[in-house]
């Protein structure tokens, strides 16, 4: 995309401005930003930048992701496109009737963790992509565990907000709350645990998770406590390399990660969008908003009744993406709404940090990486600072329905990073993170930049829309009341809430121009977008 093709003003309220340069970093914690530039600085690639920001934001921001967290990534090597499906399978033991009298998964304890992967991505990533060695991505993220790190607002207002929630859970209490509490903004926090688990990683290019020593002392762990993770499904994981998914919008085409993520939410949406006068429209007035929040609410629904593990799903991801059935779902989406009840846009929970990444070369990351649910499942493996996610929450406990909860299943995943190209050529790196927000913030973005031509600060500023479980929309705070009353006269229920309501997520992104980028970091967290 050429820079004056760019509409380069601000009109949200927002203190950041658009980064120009020709190689990027921008994360949700600045120090994961630095920790990626350093790579860059080194004479690494985007994938090394990318890799040392992931591995540093398990320590600087652990309540969105954790050395036991999952993550899956999307890479443009400089001339095509890759996925990285780096999400775990639930223990091999597990059976549908250990889970009976119960009205929805657990969201903390050992029923809700499924073999963490986030580790096995920084592998396959470096392995695969990197110029740097292995073990020198680790770098920053062990000295600041090691030293200590400042912790910035967001982290400490989330922080404090989750400790309540895992105090049964003494190696938790004894890892991240320090002094029986969440520190507070500006407080130094340490984790020498952690330290020791990330300098064994990498010395070990990560064995010691899946097949050595600290395999071990996770499956001890919960053997003794009470869970079904065993070695042998430690040692079965392997991240795996996929076929990225996609939709044509006009001359842009939007790719996702295929099932099991949810990301198959954003290119159904758009699929439909794409047969209606979207486009035509001013994307903060309410006609378009009924347009988009109408298709997504649809691609929710059919995405959270088809998508999980492909090995259990009853419909071919083809048959999702073919256009004549997006056709027909997309007629009425003008008309008013008149029925609420059979929506299933999700909870709007969901913990999650995103990063991307862009080198003078040509090379692009869209990596995301969570916890699911703020620290995960609140087991942290005793002096390791290993925090494990709590990823298997997204199974079903619908007996027949194809994400149903079983042994060695992937559950149906919320993370899902975005990619988007013209004609065979990278034009931006993105995402927005949390929970259902993702999907729903991809197509809000997509828009905004690609029929628009916004420029990414203001894409990330703009005041977002959210499509909740009950078919509510939640619109954020700088939405005008003519936007507010015009959805309510098209038949929707809306809710008000206020600018950086959790609900509405966080997003960074990198647009690429004819010479070098241009990135954006949310105001709504603590990030930041680094360039040189």
């Amino acid at each position: 995309m050429r820079a004056s093709d760019l509409d380069w003003s601000l009109p949200y309220t927002s203190p950041r401005k658009p980064m120009l340069g020709a190689n990027v970093v921008a994360t949700s914690q600045p120090l994961a930003a630095q920790a990626g530039m350093r790579m860059l600085l080194k004479g690494g690639n985007a994938v090394d930048a990318a890799v040392a920001a992931a591995i540093a934001l398990t320590v600087v921001e652990p309540t969105m992701n954790g050395i036991g967290a999952d993550a899956f990534a999307l890479v443009w090597d400089g001339s095509r496109l890759h996925g990285l499906n780096a999400s775990g399978r639930s223990p091999a033991a597990w059976r549908l009737e250990m889970f009976s009298g119960l009205e929805e998964m657990p969201r903390t304890g050992w029923q809700s963790v499924t073999v963490p992967c986030a580790v096995s991505s920084w592998v396959e990533l470096s392995k695969t992509f990197g110029n740097l060695p292995f073990r020198e991505l680790f770098g920053p993220a062990i000295e600041y565990a090691e030293r200590g790190f400042l912790v910035s607002p967001f982290i400490a207002k989330t922080w404090t907000e989750a400790a309540e929630k895992y105090r049964d859970y003494e190696s938790f209490v004894k890892t991240f709350l320090p002094g029986d509490r969440a520190p507070a903004t500006g407080e130094l926090f340490k984790c020498p645990e952690q330290a020791a688990t990330l300098a064994e990683l990498a010395e070990t290019y990560g064995e010691s998770f899946y097949r050595g020593r600290l395999a071990e002392q996770i499956a001890d762990w919960s053997r003794r406590t009470g869970g079904m993770l065993t070695e042998a499904d430690l040692a079965a994981h392997c991240a795996e390399w996929v076929e990225p998914v996609s939709m044509e919008y006009g001359d842009h085409t939007l790719h996702e990660i295929p099932p099991n993520s949810q990301g198959m939410a954003a290119l159904l949406a758009l699929g439909m969008l794409r047969h209606t006068n979207v486009a035509d429209l001013p994307p903060d007035s309410a006609g378009s908003l009924h347009l988009q929040t109408r298709a997504m609410d649809r691609a929710l629904s059919r995405v959270r009744a088809e998508v999980a593990d492909p090995a259990y799903m009853r419909t071919a991801t083809a048959s999702l993406l073919a256009d004549e059935p997006l056709r027909q779902m997309a007629l009425g989406l003008s008309s008013p709404r008149n029925n609420h009840a059979e929506s299933t846009g999700g909870s709007p929970d969901g913990d999650t940090v995103f990063l991307t990444t862009a080198d003078a070369g040509g090379m692009m990351v869209s990596l995301i990486q969570s916890n699911y649910f703020d620290f995960g499942s609140g087991i942290v493996i005793p002096d390791t600072g290993v925090s494990l996610q709590s990823r298997a929450a997204c199974f079903s406990l619908e007996e027949g329905h194809p994400n149903v909860v079983g042994g060695g299943k992937r559950p149906f995943h919320t993370l899902c990073p975005g990619f988007v190209t013209s004609h065979g050529r990278p034009v931006m790196s993105f995402s927005v993170m949390g929970g259902p927000m993702q999907p729903q913030g991809h197509v809000q973005t997509f828009l905004r930049i690609c029929d628009h031509l916004q420029n990414p600060q203001a894409a990330c500023d703009a005041p977002r829309w959210h499509v909740v479980a009950d078919g509510t929309v939640a619109l954020e705070r700088g939405h005008s009341e003519e936007v507010v009353q015009g959805l309510r006269q098209r038949g929707h229920l809306v809710e008000v809430l206020e600018y950086g309501d959790p609900v509405f997520g966080g997003a960074q992104a990198i647009l690429a121009l004819e010479k070098g980028y241009c990135a954006a970091s949310d105001p709504r967290k603590d990030g930041q977008a680094a360039v040189f």
